[in-house]
């Protein structure tokens, strides 16, 4: 590959997670490529009108985006090529009632989401994002909002206070100690400026809501309810002596969410496909994914029922939806452990993926992910069109195995399932690290699999 593909991908990459401090951004930065790309915008609440050739997509709570493309020679009960990933990564959440005052300080209130390495999101730049309803003369709206400016900070405790922390390391209480400071008291006393507001001055601080009302360019009485999230305001980077590295936030999995996405919309030759291209970007992957828009719901499921109702012929065959799932393939897009210079150790001595040599096979014998030998054969064919390496990985005897959206998606639709990923360091930290080179890898697999799928799938039959 050469450098300059490898830094022009990685570099869009930066882009995308750049816009996405929130998985409501994510979406909607995928829908806006997913515009410029081509794709015709639905609601599930309305009809629809898909023909063979049509690219299309769809939002469930602006917190999941489906998108799709009919391909030219697709008939009724043809199978479905799908990338499936997910939009929301560990973070911190502003609670419903997030007003606190300490010892001079006004504070806001959060809750832990998922598993962070919270102790990573001491001593931060954290600004705050995601979705505000606000009304608007006698409507209401959904509106994104992001303050990108470090306005809160969890300060660490200093070590002359607190000794304890070199023979024990660094402990804290994730109730008490992870409550970020928003300004002091004094000084927000002398803005003499405290809005009233429909959320309620008593459930959060003033200061905080006058400065979402002014991102948003609005009275702080229009704002009605939000959901937010705290992230670090430091932009992703390409970083490492030889810049072969990406130094970010939220990989965990925005890289996946971006390749999947990436690779739909490059890839050709739509009319000879036929099957129909999906990516689904879930939410709350990171809490179980149990929820209306989480891989755990029936989103997937009733998108494929709806496409092959909206594309059908008349008088077509019965059992075709059946049919469709077992002619099917999902390749579960999560990221993957890359070996750990300082820990080694922890890695199973023959599966140590690295970065930049290549999209990682997740494989483990207890069915924390969905991969079989046929899945995997599949899938290298589709590698090889377009000589994109891959790297293996499987936990130790001795150590717990994580999971993700393949094994609930396999089991609920009786779908081939794969779990792959980019390997990555710092997994769930604050910042985390990938290569630069993987970011290319994948979306080429991931075009690949759009592109080739359905004639290298048509030479292997096992049922």
């Amino acid at each position: 590959m050469s450098k300059l593909r490898s830094l022009t991908s990685a570099t869009d990459f930066l882009d995308f997670v750049n816009a996405s401090p929130s998985p409501f951004h994510a979406v909607e930065e995928s829908r806006k490529r997913l515009l410029s790309a081509g794709f015709t915008e639905l609601r599930e609440r309305d009809s629809w009108s898909l023909v063979p050739g049509g690219k299309y997509f769809f939002t469930r709570n602006k917190s999941s985006i489906t998108a799709f493309a009919v391909g030219g020679k697709y008939v009724h009960g043809n199978g479905f090529s799908i990338v499936g990933a997910h939009t929301d990564s560990p973070c911190l959440k502003v609670k419903p009632r997030s007003k606190k005052e300490k010892a001079g300080y006004l504070q806001v209130g959060v809750e832990l989401y998922g598993g962070g390495l919270w102790n990573t999101w001491f001593d931060r730049d954290l600004g705050i994002a995601g979705r505000v309803v606000i009304q608007n003369g006698d409507k209401f709206e959904h509106r994104l909002v992001c303050i990108d400016e470090p306005i809160l900070r969890i300060p660490t405790l200093a070590i002359h206070l607190d000794r304890t922390v070199i023979s024990d390391g660094f402990k804290f209480n994730t109730e008490v100690q992870l409550t970020p400071i928003l300004c002091s008291a004094a000084k927000a006393a002398l803005t003499g400026d405290v809005p009233k507001t429909e959320v309620g001055e008593e459930k959060h601080q003033p200061l905080l809501l006058k400065a979402l009302a002014k991102e948003l360019s609005i009275n702080a009485l229009e704002i009605g309810d939000f959901e937010l999230c705290l992230f670090d305001t430091q932009p992703s980077r390409i970083g490492g002596l030889l810049n072969e590295y990406i130094f970010s936030p939220r990989l965990d999995n925005l890289n996946s969410s971006y390749c999947a996405l990436t690779g739909l919309i490059n890839a050709g030759d739509l009319e000879n496909d036929t099957k129909v291209r999906m990516v689904s970007l879930f939410d709350n992957e990171e809490v179980g994914s149990v929820s209306a828009y989480g891989a755990d719901s029936d989103l997937l499921l009733k998108a494929i029922r709806r496409i092959q109702e909206e594309v059908a012929a008349p008088g077509t065959a019965k059992a075709t939806f059946e049919r469709a799932l077992a002619q099917s393939y999902l390749i579960s897009a999560d990221m993957a452990h890359a070996v750990h210079p300082n820990y080694p150790e922890k890695f199973e001595e023959n599966h140590r993926p690295q970065m930049n040599k290549g999209v990682v096979i997740k494989q483990n014998a207890n069915q924390k992910y969905a991969t079989t030998a046929v899945t995997t054969f599949l899938l290298r064919e589709v590698a090889k069109v377009r000589n994109v390496p891959l790297q293996e990985f499987v936990v130790r005897n001795d150590s717990p195995c994580g999971s993700t959206i393949g094994p609930m998606l396999s089991a609920k639709l009786g779908i081939r399932t794969i779990d792959v990923g980019n390997p990555q360091l710092s997994m769930h930290s604050i910042r985390e690290t990938c290569g630069t080179d993987d970011v290319k890898y994948a979306t080429d697999l991931f075009q690949s699999f759009f592109e080739h799928f359905h004639t290298i799938d048509a030479k292997l039959s096992v049922d």
